[in-house]
């Protein structure tokens, strides 16, 4: 990593610049002097292996004159430069202090060299580029423009014809012919994601690149060897022949999934499968090196279908005479405002984890307006998001800044599958020094890569937190109980400590989000860039409900009271949680604002269609609290209309005021109402500077086809701890263990990246990748009900029984079942739960 603070003398073609000790020749010239030296194995988010040749320039250092340790100066009065024998591979030097360094990259020994590195590529590269993916936005393509001969001595005869739409996976296809073999695929996946899946096979002309992993490419990841690729070698099934680079339109947005608020590009074209409507044809990254920096996930690339599936809800709907029927906007709002009248303030909301900042204003502006108080958010699973806004990461974190000297605790969370954006950077962080510790009630990806592995159900050897099955994780006295690990959290020079809710009720994950708070307060890792708390709340806008008032607490008081009006906005109870038909049977009037007809909608008396994140405009704060825009993309389904929208125009019925006319306009009116985000109307939120690496310009070569930023970087909201005013730890309150009877197991609820949610079922192309339901079993457990692995077995819980496979393979955890939510055609808990598992017979799945 170059040390900014030190910066040294270059000359590069005889200009001098000054740049920091120990970078990259290749990033320095890039970026200091805006000389683009070409390249197609190196990568500035990769080790310089040197192997393309492409970079080769002229370099040599500034005699120095021994006794007076300056410069030989020739009769011009210049500094002697002795320069060595072979041209160099720009990519594989670093700059660092001594001589000075000299570098020509334009002299007609680097562009006869560069020139036949082109022709050498050429001689076994296919004339496809006609109906190439890559054409448009291909490196070789622009590369040989540049520098490449004007004529060719290929004989065509002596041409290698290698296999085309050669699956790597169901998601990437490899065009043999094209891969120029620079290997940036295979050490993304080895380097930077830890997916060593991919490989060269055989040598020479013969080599190719192939995958030994069952499923094939099996990798969270995948997708981003595409964009990284500097030829079409690498394709998705979601794009291939899809369009045309320059046919599209690039519309920056935000990772509806998860946490992290990735940054992505949503590359849209007008088209005929939409009815002439714009349509998102792919989704890209978009550089955001505090969040995201160039990568998404495979979710995120290929989970954007459910915007525009045939199965949305596309019209308002009223419950009539038992059923829903179809209505007009305006009977829904008179509908909608008379039953509210009517409730004489007993009205209540529960806001789902997807739903924007604008959404959540006007949703709590018409309960408060209406006489209500209880704003309820979904799911209610991770408590503690105030202990975020008090001590969370510090202003200007970055965790790609963590490494020698710092450390991470990650307890309770499956990072890959929750937040697989903050495993891979937390991966890179250890890989660059950063002492790793992992604590959760099972074996997860990141124990891979961490220094210290723990799991509750034994003695926590070595780990700083005691946490057991049904018990609350806390923090003692490290010193006493684990010395050696407590001390290297206790003096890393940074330390983030990531908390989630596996294994824990929602007051079980709330105390040890307050206790990791009150540790990181009393060791001083808070109120500074890349020190204190996250947690991987579900959803993009997690920490937008805890702003704006929207708790899991106030959703448990509304089951507990059901109130005469329930609006639900965004969020799917029923199809979530096998306990809500209880309670929401008894609610009065149920508004539903929806993406799908789902059983929510069904169990509604009012439904409101909603757009998704491509049909609007729109804001979500991450989980580091930062707040960051999106744009419509898309044409919308059906009349569905903004969430806010629909809300206004409920207000407006009412009386409560005119509708605002535009999500800028709700947004500005935040601004200037909710203290935290003042100073982020659209405008601030758009900024934007520029970011080292250099991507996204017209030279692809160098960083691929990760986007630019140019929707904004957003403005993170100050955590309480940020204006360095001490903050004492507080209490922890320990929540009540589940009580197990003599023949039943603790079900351990947990995520899946790929599952059956309505906002993942629609993207088809992913189902070979989400798996049957089933239930992991220890083999002590497993032996007991004489199951096997394999078997099909039933599992009961609260009157719901769901059957699923058992999986038996050394992963389960004694008096514990594993299962993955989201999987099964029924609900299943979303907390910690007493079970009886039984085995079928007859091996009939039901779903």
């Amino acid at each position: 990593m170059a040390d900014a603070a030190k910066m040294i003398k270059i000359v590069i073609d005889d200009q001098e610049y000054q740049v920091p000790s120990g970078s990259n020749l290749v990033d320095a010239a890039k970026w200091h002097a805006d000389n683009d030296i070409p390249v197609f194995c190196y990568h500035p988010k990769m080790e310089p292996v040197g192997m393309c040749r492409m970079c080769i320039v002229e370099m040599g250092t500034e005699e120095m004159d021994r006794a007076t340790n300056q410069p030989v100066l020739d009769d011009a009065g210049k500094p002697k430069v002795r320069w060595m024998p072979k041209l160099q591979t720009a990519c594989t030097q670093k700059l660092t202090g001594g001589p000075t360094v000299h570098v020509r990259t334009t002299t007609p020994a680097v562009e006869l060299a560069r020139r036949n590195v082109l022709e050498f590529l050429l001689t076994s590269h296919p004339l496809d580029c006609p109906i190439c993916d890559k054409g448009g936005e291909c490196p070789l393509q622009n590369l040989t423009m540049a520098h490449g001969p004007s004529t060719t001595r290929m004989v065509f005869e002596d041409k290698i014809d290698l296999l085309k739409h050669t699956p790597l996976g169901n998601l990437i296809f490899l065009d043999q012919e094209r891969c120029i073999q620079c290997a940036r695929c295979i050490r993304f996946q080895d380097e930077i994601v830890g997916d060593d899946v991919l490989a060269f096979h055989e040598r020479g002309r013969s080599l190719q690149i192939i995958t030994h992993s069952d499923p094939g490419f099996d990798s969270y990841f995948s997708g981003n060897t595409t964009d990284i690729c500097p030829v079409g070698a690498l394709t998705t099934a979601d794009f291939r022949f899809g369009a045309r680079p320059w046919e599209l339109t690039e519309i920056p947005s935000i990772d509806p999934h998860d946490a992290a608020g990735s940054n992505i590009s949503l590359s849209t074209r007008i088209d005929r499968d939409f009815n002439g409507r714009a349509m998102i044809k792919r989704v890209m990254p978009r550089q955001h090196e505090q969040v995201n920096e160039i990568w998404i996930s495979d979710k995120a690339r290929f989970g954007h279908h459910f915007t525009r599936s045939e199965d949305r809800l596309m019209q308002p709907m009223i419950q009539r005479a038992g059923s829903l029927t179809a209505a007009s906007w305006r009977d829904a709002f008179a509908k909608a405002a008379e039953a509210i009248k009517a409730a004489g303030g007993d009205v209540a909301a529960i806001a789902g984890d997807a739903i924007t900042n604008e959404d959540l204003w006007e949703l709590k502006k018409l309960v408060t307006a209406a006489g209500g108080s209880r704003l309820g958010a979904w799911p209610p699973t991770h408590g503690g998001a105030e202990y975020i806004a008090r001590v969370g990461v510090g202003k200007g974190t970055n965790l790609g800044q963590l490494g020698k000297g710092d450390a991470v605790l990650v307890i309770a969370t499956d990072l890959e599958e929750e937040v697989p954006i903050w495993r891979l950077r937390i991966k890179q962080a250890q890989d660059r020094g950063a002492y790793l510790v992992v604590v959760n009630v099972r074996q997860t990806r990141l124990e891979d890569f961490a220094a210290q592995p723990e799991r509750y159900g034994k003695p926590v050897f070595g780990a700083a937190i005691r946490y057991k099955v049904g018990e609350t994780p806390d923090f003692p006295s490290l010193r006493q109980q684990y010395p050696d690990v407590a001390q290297k959290l206790i003096e890393a020079n940074n330390l983030v400590i990531v908390a989630g809710a596996e294994g824990l009720t929602l007051e079980g994950s709330k105390a040890l989000m307050q206790s990791a708070a009150n540790f990181l307060i009393e060791t001083g890792h808070v109120g500074k860039p890349n020190n204190g708390l996250l947690a991987p709340l579900p959803g993009p806008n997690g920490m937008g409900l805890h702003y704006f008032g929207f708790t899991p607490e106030a959703t448990q008081d509304i089951a507990a009271n059901p109130p005469k009006v329930l609006i639900v906005a965004q969020a799917e109870p029923l199809e979530d949680d096998p306990n809500a038909a209880a309670w929401f049977s008894r609610v009065g009037t149920v508004i539903t604002l929806s993406l799908f007809p789902d059983r929510t909608v069904q169990a509604a008396h009012i439904a409101l269609p909603i757009q998704s994140f491509a049909e609007r405009d729109g804001t979500f704060v991450n989980g580091e609290r930062r707040v960051q825009r999106f744009y419509m993309a898309q044409g919308p389904m059906g009349e569905a209309t903004a969430a806010w929208k629909a809300l206004s125009g409920i207000r407006e019925t009412m009386g409560q005021g005119k509708a605002l006319l535009s999500s800028a306009a709700v947004m500005l009116e935040i601004s200037q109402q909710v203290d935290v985000f003042a100073g982020m109307r659209y405008k601030d939120l758009s900024h934007v500077e520029r970011q080292f690496p250099d991507v996204g310009g017209k030279d692809l070569y160098y960083g691929g086809t990760a986007y630019g930023n140019r929707g904004g970087l957003g403005v993170q909201i100050a955590a309480q701890a940020d204006d360095g005013t001490a903050i004492a730890p507080t209490a922890v309150t320990n929540a009540q263990a589940a009580v197990v009877g003599a023949n039943e197991l603790l079900l351990i609820p947990t995520m899946r990246l790929y599952n059956r949610k309505n906002t993942f079922k629609p993207s088809l192309l992913m189902h070979p990748r989400i798996l049957l339901p089933y239930v992991t079993l220890h083999e002590a457990d497993a032996q007991k009900l004489s199951v096997v692995h394999g078997d099909v077995v039933e599992v009961t819980y609260g009157g719901e029984t769901v059957r699923v496979r058992a999986s038996v393979n050394g992963k389960g955890v004694e008096g514990a079942a594993i299962m993955p939510m989201h999987l099964a055609e029924k609900p299943t808990p979303m907390q910690p739960t007493p079970v009886t598992i039984s085995k079928v017979l007859e091996p009939v799945m039901s779903y």
